[in-house]
């Protein structure tokens, strides 16, 4: 699910019906899935110890010990092998679009690797490099479907998906606090308090500079229409549910479990999606 961004700036360029453009993306999404389930193979082996102490994260295969480390090993170098495969197989007549799609790819790559091996021990850091993926994701999707990326579309990226990943870390201090086990180790260096305020200062940002982007002059003449404000009431109302999920009923441990099974939350990505069909495409 956390791919699909690579789709945003070919669905936001109104060239969605391009079948070269939207192949070329979706070759792009099959790459990266690839290269994240070689990070994720990564990240349990590096977390066994600590996911073996989790509520949930107890029942993955390598923590569960339904797959030995070794094989967990050779699933990732697999993954990633292919991913690159099928980028290098797709686009390799266009020897430019090539490198550069690589080079994203194995940026994303080193980056998590980096990630799981030292930088999610480090408090902040480790969650500005979860939002970092994100905005990779869609830095891929631009060079995937030649679309130049606004800096409204990365600057809210960053922020939605650091929103998500505080979030979420916010249910292993939780956990922390209830139970004394340690999900990682830079749980120490974050309080209740501390998560419940930056969540909060991070929630105010994001809503404030998607208001400007729906009222901005220059987004306003880019789509031909002066109704996007419209839209930002389903992303304050979903970004207020997720919040009530946050620190209510305080299960945010899995944002993508909770976008899949949260009826408020599907209502609110229904709309807001076709509300911007509506202004884009009719």
């Amino acid at each position: 699910m956390k791919n699909l961004f690579i789709f945003l700036p070919l669905f936001f360029s109104r060239n969605i019906y391009q079948v070269s453009s939207l192949v070329s993306c979706v070759i792009m999404f099959t790459a990266f899935c690839l290269a994240a389930s070689g990070i994720y193979c990564l990240n349990d082996i590096c977390d066994v110890e600590a996911d073996k102490q989790h509520p949930t994260k107890s029942h993955r295969p390598i923590a569960s010990g339904a797959i030995s480390k070794r094989r967990g090993l050779l699933i990732m170098f697999i993954c990633y092998i292919l991913s690159f495969f099928i980028i290098f197989f797709a686009f390799g007549d266009d020897e430019k679009r090539v490198l550069s799609l690589m080079s994203v790819l194995l940026t994303y790559i080193l980056m998590n690797i980096a990630y799981c091996v030292k930088l999610k021990h480090l408090a902040i850091i480790d969650i500005f490099i979860i939002a970092i993926g994100f905005v990779i994701r869609i830095i891929a999707g631009g060079f995937a479907s030649g679309v130049h990326l606004s800096h409204w579309i990365v600057m809210m990226t960053f922020l939605l998906a650091l929103f998500l990943a505080f979030a979420k870390r916010r249910d292993d201090v939780v956990i922390y606090q209830d139970s004394g086990r340690v999900m990682r180790k830079s749980i120490n260096r974050y309080s209740l308090t501390f998560m419940n305020q930056i969540i909060s200062v991070i929630a105010s940002i994001t809503m404030v500079c998607y208001i400007m982007y729906t009222v901005s002059e220059e987004v306003i003449t880019r789509f031909q229409n002066q109704y996007v404000f419209i839209t930002s009431i389903f992303v304050l109302a979903g970004i207020i549910r997720y919040l009530q999920i946050t620190t209510v009923d305080v299960k945010s441990g899995d944002p993508t479990m909770i976008l899949l099974k949260d009826r408020f939350i599907q209502l609110c990505i229904v709309g807001w999606l076709a509300s911007f069909v509506i202004i884009l495409y009719l």
